[in-house]
C-alpha cells in the first residue's frame, strides 16, 4: 500500500514538499489542503503586482514556463491531489486523521494519513484599535486583497493612503502606491526607525531620507491610535500627534505564525508562537512535520529560536521535510536572517544581528561603518555603497552586516557572501580575506566586504579610534554639549568651504589631507578633533600620522560625508 501523506497549506512550503515527495516516491498518495481558492503563489511579489512591475496576478502563481499552478496543474503535471477552499479543522494524532470542512458549503470530511505536514504559514497582526474593520482597511495577507487594492486604485478611488508599519512589506507597499499610481502616501511607525528588526539606525536613516525624497511621508515614534471613517468607509488615521487623511489604509504591523491547529493537536509550540521542529523539520510528533512561516528555527548567530517568514526559507524547509518523509536524511540547520529589499532607486539589506541586537544579546559589540565604491572607482556608473559590520571585540566574531546601495547587484552580492561566512562563524580577519570575484565592472580590487573587515580589525586592535554617527549628530545639534570639539575636515578646500561658511572655522576647520604632514603644528592642542573626509579612509591615515607625532586628541568619523549626506541633516549646507 502506498504511503498516505497529507499536507496542510498550499502557498510555499506545502507545494514544495508535495512535488518533491512525488519525485522521490512516485507511488505516494499526496494530498494538499488549503482554505484558499488560490494556491502556490509568490506572496513576496504582491507589492510588485500592486505597483505594476508584475502586470497580471496570474504571473505570481505561474511557473517559469507559464503554467498556472492550480488544482489541475498539481493533479496532471505533479500527481498531487489538491483540495482548495477546504479548511483543516482538527488533527486526531492517535487515529492519524485530519478533519476537514469545505469553506463555502460547510461539508465535512476526514483524511487519513501516515505522515502529516503543517505548512499553515503566518497571519497578519491586526492592531486592536478602533476602525480596524472599516471598508478600505487592508492587511497584506493574500492575493485576493492585493487584487482588491489594485482595482480600487485603478478606478481612481484612492488619492491618499496611510501605511501602518515600517517593516519591509509596508515600505514596499508605500513605494508601490507612490511610484506608479501617484497616491499621496504616509508611513506611520511606532518605533523610532524604519525596519527596526532588520537594520540599525544609520542604515534606517538613509532609507528614511530616500523615501521622503521620493514623496513618501514618514512619521517615526508614532502609534496609530484610531482609524477614522465616515459611513463605514475609512477617511484617515489618528496618532497622538496628527490625523492623516486616507482613502486606503494598509495595516502592515507584522505577522504571527498560524499555529493554532498545532496547539489544538497538542504539538509543542515555542515562545515565539511558532511550531517547534528539529533539524529534520519534525514536530514533537514524529509522524508530523512542519515548515514555513508557521515554525520557529534556530538563529545561526545567537542559537536562539526565531520566526523567519521568508518564502526562500519556506521552500528550503519544505524540501528538507519531504526528504525526511521519504526516508532520506536531510537537515535544515537554521538561518542567519538574510534580508534585502528595494526602495525606489536604492536597495537595503542585512544578515545577522544589528548593533542594538548584539548588545542586547550580551556581546561586546562594536561596528565598522564604511562607504566605498560598489565597483572600481574609475569604472563608469560606479556608486557609493554603505556598510555597517557588527562584530564582537572579545572574540573578533562577525555578528552581522547591513548596508544600503544603489538598486543593482552590488549589495546583494555582499549580503549573500556575508550570510555564508557568518553562518560559518567567520571572524573579522576572515572577512578581510574573503575571496570575491573581481573585475572593475563588478567590484573594486579591495572589495567592499574586505574593506569592512579591515576597518573592524583596526578598531578591534585599537589602531583606529572612532565616534559613532549618533554621537556626532547629537554634537552638531548642540555644540555646548562638547565645547572642546572641532571638526578637522581633510577634504579639498572647495568641498569644505560651504561647511566653514555655515558653521564657522571654530567649529569646522579645514586642513587638506595632502598638507597634514607639513602643517600639523597648526592644529589646536586644546581641541578634540573629529577627523572628517568622504569615506573615512583618509581620516584614518591622518589619525595614524597624528598619533605618530604625539597628537592624540582626535577621533575618526567613520563613513564620512558619503554616509551623512545620505542620512540627511538640517545642519548640512544647501
Amino acid at each position: 500500500m502506498s504511503k498516505r501523506i497529507v499536507i496542510i497549506g498550499g502557498v510555499a512550503a506545502g507545494p514544495k514538499a508535495a512535488v518533491r515527495l512525488k519525485r522521490l516516491m512516485p507511488d505516494a498518495d499526496v494530498t494538499m489542503v488549503d482554505q484558499d481558492s488560490v494556491i502556490s503563489y509568490g506572496g513576496c511579489g504582491i507589492p510588485y503586482y500592486v505597483s505594476g512591475d508584475v502586470a497580471d496576478e496570474k504571473e505570481l502563481r505561474s511557473t517559469s514556463f507559464h503554467m498556472v499552478r492550480d488544482e489541475k496543474f498539481f493533479a496532471c503535471a505533479k500527481g498531487v491531489k489538491t483540495l482548495t477552499s477546504t479548511r483543516a479543522v482538527a488533527i486526531d494524532r492517535e487515529n492519524k486523521t485530519v478533519s476537514i470542512e469545505k469553506v463555502e458549503t460547510g461539508e465535512k470530511g476526514t483524511l487519513e494519513y501516515d505522515q502529516l505536514m503543517l505548512a499553515t504559514g503566518s497571519q497578519p497582526f491586526v492592531l486592536p484599535i478602533p476602525g480596524k474593520d472599516l471598508d478600505g482597511v487592508f492587511t497584506i495577507s493574500d492575493l485576493h486583497k492585493a487584487i482588491d487594492i489594485k482595482e480600487r486604485i485603478a478606478k481612481g478611488q484612492v488619492g491618499k493612503a496611510v501605511v501602518i508599519g515600517g517593516g519591509a512589506i509596508g515600505l514596499e507597499m508605500a513605494e508601490a502606491l507612490t511610484d506608479l499610481w501617484g497616491v499621496e502616501t504616509a508611513v506611520v511607525e511606532f518605533m523610532d526607525q524604519l525596519l527596526p528588526k532588520a537594520v540599525g539606525t544609520n542604515m534606517a536613516a538613509i532609507l528614511t531620507k530616500h523615501l521622503r525624497d521620493n514623496n513618501v511621508e514618514v512619521y517615526l515614534g508614532e502609534a496609530a491610535e484610531e482609524i477614522v471613517g465616515e459611513a463605514g468607509k475609512v477617511t484617515g488615521v489618528r496618532t497622538a500627534n496628527r490625523t492623516l487623511e486616507a482613502d486606503l489604509v494598509i495595516m502592515a504591523a507584522g505577522v504571527r505564525p498560524r499555529s493554532q491547529l498545532a496547539v489544538d493537536a497538542g504539538l509543542q509550540v515555542g515562545a515565539t508562537g511558532g511550531i517547534v521542529v528539529n533539524e529534520r523539520m519534525q514536530t514533537s510528533d514524529a509522524n508530523i512535520y512542519a515548515a514555513g512561516d508557521c515554525v520557529e528555527i534556530p538563529h545561526l548567530v545567537t542559537g536562539k529560536r526565531f520566526v523567519a517568514p521568508f518564502g526562500s526559507l519556506a521552500n528550503r524547509e519544505g524540501r528538507v521535510a519531504a526528504d525526511n518523509m521519504a526516508g532520506i536524511p536531510s537537515l535544515f540547520k537554521g538561518s542567519a536572517g538574510a534580508f534585502i529589499m528595494k526602495a525606489f532607486e536604492i536597495s537595503i539589506g542585512s544578515v545577522g544581528l544589528s548593533l542594538k541586537e548584539a548588545l542586547a544579546e550580551g556581546y561586546d559589540a562594536d561596528t565598522s561603518l564604511t562607504s566605498p565604491s560598489d565597483r572600481a572607482h574609475f569604472f563608469p556608473g560606479q556608486d557609493i555603497i554603505c556598510f555597517e559590520l557588527v562584530f564582537d571585540r572579545r572574540t573578533r566574531k562577525v555578528l552581522g552586516l547591513e548596508g544600503v546601495g544603489p538598486m543593482n547587484d552590488g549589495l546583494s552580492a555582499r549580503i549573500d557572501a556575508a550570510a555564508v561566512a557568518i553562518a560559518g562563524g567567520a571572524t573579522i580577519d576572515e572577512f578581510g580575506n574573503l575571496e570575491m570575484a573581481y573585475a572593475p565592472p563588478f567590484s573594486p580590487a579591495i572589495d567592499a566586504i574586505n574593506a569592512a573587515g579591515y576597518v573592524a580589525d583596526n578598531i578591534c586592535d585599537g589602531r583606529m579610534r572612532q565616534i559613532q554617527m549618533s554621537e556626532f549628530f547629537a554634537w552638531m545639534a548642540d555644540h555646548s554639549s562638547k565645547p572642546d570639539w572641532q571638526v578637522l575636515d581633510v577634504r579639498h578646500p572647495k568641498q569644505v568651504a560651504p561647511f566653514e561658511e555655515k558653521h564657522g572655522k571654530e567649529i569646522w576647520n579645514s586642513l587638506p589631507y595632502e598638507q597634514i604632514r607639513e602643517r600639523y603644528n597648526e592644529l589646536p592642542d586644546d581641541k578634540t578633533l573629529i577627523i572628517f573626509c568622504n569615506a573615512g579612509s583618509r581620516s584614518y591615515e591622518v589619525q595614524v600620522f597624528l598619533d605618530s607625532v604625539g597628537k592624540k586628541n582626535h577621533f575618526v568619523l567613520p563613513g564620512g560625508f558619503n554616509v551623512i549626506r545620505r542620512m540627511g541633516a538640517d545642519w548640512l549646507p544647501e
